[in-house]
């Protein structure tokens, strides 16, 4: 196990229980021994299900049995093991992905279609099913509703380090918790969805209206971060709603234009934000995290585009791991990317200190200052191109020798 990054949280956020949720892990030496690699969600009956997924063209087997599920917006369980990703096993991934459902709905007394599951790992490798047999019957037995982190440190591969969070927020006049883990490290350039990312409430919302509200957190969060501008095939968001605390009184939710939704809408950006950007703070290698904010595009589509050639870019990140404060790069990050820029409007500013102004170095420059900035942990760049009012923000970090290291050795 890699030493853990050193952008990681300094402590472990406390994790609320989450009603109407249970949790267990297992070991089925997947792929290392004596290490959970398996984890087991149970819900209680009622509880709704949005999620979104990789838009991969190659996407693993379980991407492709959550997709055929998600439309009836139900589930009891999920399954998620690491080690192995069932991609790219073809048929049989799918009979992989139907032995594993199968035998947790009979361990659990429940359909297999209501089992949602999520893989992760090395691709192209079959998944040994027979490697679960018994297992669930013991996961089931010992599911607990304070089992959250536990269930984050089965599902990790190249991570460093759990990752958790949660916030609480009012619906109606009753507290409602939302609690969530994520796995990533490397292949990250979300496209709907992220790596592995489940979120949990207990929150009286219809499946429609969960949906909804999934989808647009995720532009902000999600898909507003990259490592490396690799996506993968297994990426996976899935948010449960128990519905548990109408029992205490909290309405429920059938719209997501319902305007009592406004607190719980900010919390849900709150714990989907957090996650995101400890993925990249695991970033395989990273030692910086990076912000990196593009303003006056022409439309905040092409600041996106803008935003993302920038913090996509080896050498603009490459040049952060050197703490090198290249302005020359972002230029060039900006004008591959195909969207309309202005050479002689471009202003480029690392943190507060603008470095680059009207199409050449700006006349107040102090190379010392900038220096300073860029031995910090966290750099902000700004880009405005003076062309518009389209805006966008993307979260990233830097490129180091690590990077290389971890995934050459990544299947030895």
């Amino acid at each position: 196990m890699a030493a853990v990054s050193p952008l990681a949280p300094k402590s472990t956020p406390e994790i609320p229980p989450i009603d109407g949720v249970r949790f267990a892990t297992g070991m089925a030496g997947l792929r290392h021994k004596d290490r959970t690699d398996v984890m087991l969600a149970l819900f209680d009956k009622g509880t709704k299900v949005a999620g979104v997924f990789t838009r991969s063209k190659c996407a693993s087997a379980p991407v492709d049995w959550c997709r055929a599920r998600l439309p009836r917006g139900r589930a009891r369980a999920l399954v998620v093991n690491s080690g192995n990703a069932n991609a790219f096993t073809g048929k049989a991934g799918g009979e992989a992905a139907r032995r594993v459902a199968a035998l947790a709905a009979e361990a659990a007394h429940l359909s297999p279609s209501e089992i949602f599951l999520a893989s992760t790992g090395v691709i192209g490798e079959p998944l040994d099913t027979a490697k679960f047999s018994g297992l669930f019957e013991k996961l089931v037995d010992e599911a607990s509703p304070a089992g959250l982190l536990p269930a984050a440190k089965a599902i990790m591969t190249t991570d460093t380090y759990p990752k958790v969070a949660a916030a609480k927020a009012r619906l109606g006049d009753v507290e409602i918790a939302i609690a969530g883990m994520a796995k990533g490290a490397g292949m990250i350039a979300p496209d709907m969805a992220t790596m592995l990312a489940f979120v949990f409430t207990d929150a009286p919302i219809g499946a429609e209206a969960l949906q909804d509200l999934l989808q647009r957190s995720v532009e902000g969060s999600f898909n507003a971060i990259t490592v490396d501008g690799d996506t993968s095939t297994s990426d996976t968001l899935l948010l449960f709603a128990t519905g548990a605390a109408a029992k205490r009184g909290a309405p429920k939710i059938a719209a997501s234009s319902d305007r009592r939704l406004k607190a719980f809408r900010t919390a849900l950006d709150e714990v989907l934000c957090d996650l995101a950007h400890q993925v990249v703070k695991d970033g395989e290698g990273a030692r910086k995290f990076v912000k990196v904010t593009v303003e006056g595009a022409v439309t905040k589509r092409s600041a996106k585009t803008i935003a993302r050639s920038i913090a996509n870019s080896p050498l603009v990140k490459t040049a952060i791991a050197g703490e090198d404060a290249n302005w020359g790069r972002i230029v060039m990050a900006v004008g591959k990317a195909g969207e309309p820029a202005d050479r002689d409007r471009l202003a480029i500013s690392f943190g507060d200190i603008r470095v680059a102004h009207k199409g050449s170095r700006d006349p107040s420059y102090d190379e010392a200052k900038v220096a300073a900035l860029m031995r910090q942990p966290e750099i902000d760049i700004r880009v405005d191109l003076g062309l518009g009012k389209g805006t966008a923000t993307m979260f990233t970090c830097d490129l180091t020798k690590d990077y290389v290291e971890i995934n050459g050795d990544y299947r030895s």
